[in-house]
């Protein structure tokens, strides 16, 4: 039964690893409930994971002391999830782009790449510990919408 009602959740957990698990579970089980496609599930999921890894790894610097916030909102067209840690932020500007010159070779820039790639809208906070990101259910991710920097 598809929910015309929002979903609304708020949810607090350790820097650990595992802890994506119950998250992406919950999330996903509301955008099937709210008849969202494979593709735009998917989308999420990796986003979401992606988002929540560089929270632990890179905001929080892997202290389990240390706590994620994630809230989303399922609406039957749209999801919108903030992730939020307790690290000192970066500037996602100077990330640079995996895919050109000696980046090709460095692990480093991928997930918010593939953040950027799934999604139809990312915003971070002021100070780069926060993230927004935003998907329209069967609408084209945000890397299908732009053109790619030339070098």
């Amino acid at each position: 039964m598809t929910s015309e009602k929002p979903v609304n959740h708020s949810i607090v957990v350790a820097s650990e690893p595992s802890a994506i698990v119950e998250i992406s579970r919950k999330i996903l089980s509301s955008l099937k409930a709210s008849k969202f496609g494979q593709e735009d599930i998917f989308a999420v999921h990796l986003a979401l994971e992606e988002a929540f890894i560089n929270s632990i790894r890179h905001g929080n610097k892997m202290d389990p002391t240390k706590e994620v916030k994630i809230d989303y909102s399922v609406t039957l067209d749209k999801i919108e999830i903030s992730i939020t840690d307790q690290g000192n932020g970066f500037k996602p500007d100077a990330v640079p782009d995996p895919r050109f010159g000696d980046n090709l070779y460095k692990t480093g820039g991928r997930g918010l790449f593939l953040i950027r790639s799934y999604m139809n809208e990312i915003k971070f906070n002021e100070s780069g510990n926060g993230l927004r990101m935003v998907k329209y259910k069967g609408k084209s991710s945000l890397a299908e919408t732009q053109t790619p920097p030339q070098s």
